[in-house]
């Protein structure tokens, strides 16, 4: 048996006027998904645990099947063993993204953009590399990681100090927030001294003569320190291998043994390369029991407040992911357990994340008792679970029924 867990981060949505007031799981043309629902099985599962932020980390740890409660210390400490980058005990490691900000005065400050326009990974590199060049030292080190996603680790770090993810305030006033890392004067010399490096940098003027939105500030969050989780493998007694184009993602993958493989040209955005992604899947389950596929791009079209292009991204992931990927496993006559999901909602009215349980679709090859007969929309998993029940606790209680390790599967 071979078992393929899909996830297209923060699909789920409400309806949206520019819709036709549906969402874009509802909008989106999305044959072959549509059909494993209605072939399959279709549930609710929590998979942000109550007094939880509703982030990619304990929404994708809950869907490999791990308690955050138990495991979970930041988000930071994951995205570090992704890059291999090791955390000593007395260390604290921050995600730092680069972003665009504006003052419309001296004493406010506004995120324009939580990903400095979706910087390239190339011109992200040169910048974090020319911070760490004037700004590290014993205490303060930085590492480039993928487009507008970056390591911080701090020694002691800032006990007291509040960070806040800048996908949650985009075209908002973040002043307090920004004031709050000036209080302590480590923080304050890398934000201010950062600053002025980023608006010298020759990446940051050919941006601006493009017409681009131009990395002119970094912003630490998600901070954390060493994690310990238990094998996937002594876990569940299967073998795995992790595919996606974000370090957190990957972390999660490196702490937990799933083997992680790289795709050249994936982006975490709408122009990543779906095809290499679910060519190396299929490779990867000729050899292991499991494999995750993760696709950002709907929830970074979430997080910009783009419907067309949130719908977009549901349709590619349909198209380039789902059905190449199913159509083969049939070719090869194995039996194989699917699943479809989201981590969590990202609604494009809201911007930000949400905890509410989400849609989710199981497709069994060898048939299901009860099939759905329902699409994969928010509302018919709603409507299938008021008949079926199927609205689970926990990530964990996911997990073992796509294994079939529960009693109930």
């Amino acid at each position: 048996m071979k078992y393929i867990l899909l996830v297209g981060d923060g699909m789920g949505d409400i309806p949206i006027p520019a819709l036709g007031d549906q969402t874009p799981l509802e909008a989106a043309r999305k044959p072959t998904t549509d059909r494993l629902a209605r072939e399959g099985e279709l549930l609710l599962v929590k998979t942000v645990p109550r007094g939880f932020a509703p982030g990619s980390d304990v929404a994708n740890l809950s869907l490999l099947g791990f308690e955050p409660e138990q495991c979970y210390t930041g988000r930071a400490p994951l995205e570090a063993a992704s890059m291999g980058v090791e955390i000593e005990t007395d260390e604290i490691a921050f995600r730092c993204n680069l972003v665009t900000i504006k003052r419309s005065d001296p004493d406010h400050v506004t995120m324009i953009d939580f990903s400095a326009g979706h910087i390239s990974t190339k011109e992200a590199t040169e910048l974090i590399k020319a911070i760490q060049a004037a700004c590290g030292s014993n205490i303060i080190k930085l590492y480039p990681g993928i487009s507008y996603r970056h390591l911080l680790i701090v020694k002691n770090g800032f006990p007291g100090l509040t960070t806040v993810p800048p996908h949650d305030y985009m075209d908002q006033d973040v002043t307090r927030f920004y004031n709050d890392y000036l209080r302590f004067g480590p923080m304050r010399e890398l934000m201010e001294k950062s600053e002025a490096v980023l608006a010298g940098h020759p990446v940051n003027r050919e941006r601006l003569e493009q017409g681009l939105e131009p990395a002119n500030s970094i912003w630490p969050w998600g901070e954390g320190r060493p994690v310990e989780m238990e094998p996937f493998k002594a876990r569940y007694g299967i073998s795995g291998s992790l595919i996606s184009a974000v370090d957190l993602l990957k972390g999660i993958g490196v702490c937990c043994g799933l083997e992680i493989i790289n795709v050249e040209g994936a982006t975490g955005y709408l122009d990543t390369n779906y095809e290499g992604k679910a060519r190396a899947a299929l490779d990867a389950l000729r050899k292991k029991d499991f494999v995750l596929v993760h696709v950002e791009a709907p929830d970074e079209a979430g997080h910009q407040g783009l419907a067309t292009e949130k719908k977009q991204a549901i349709e590619d992931f349909d198209d380039l992911i789902v059905k190449p990927i199913v159509e083969e496993l049939e070719e090869r006559g194995e039996p194989f357990r699917l699943v479809v999901t989201m981590d969590h909602y990202t609604p494009v009215s809201r911007r930000t994340h949400e905890d509410w349980p989400v849609p989710m679709l199981i497709y069994d090859s060898r048939g299901t008792a009860h099939p759905a007969g329902l699409s994969y929309t928010e509302a018919h998993a709603k409507q299938a679970v008021a008949k079926n029940g199927l609205n689970l606790p926990s990530g964990a209680a996911f997990f073992r029924r796509f294994l079939q390790q529960d009693k109930n599967a």
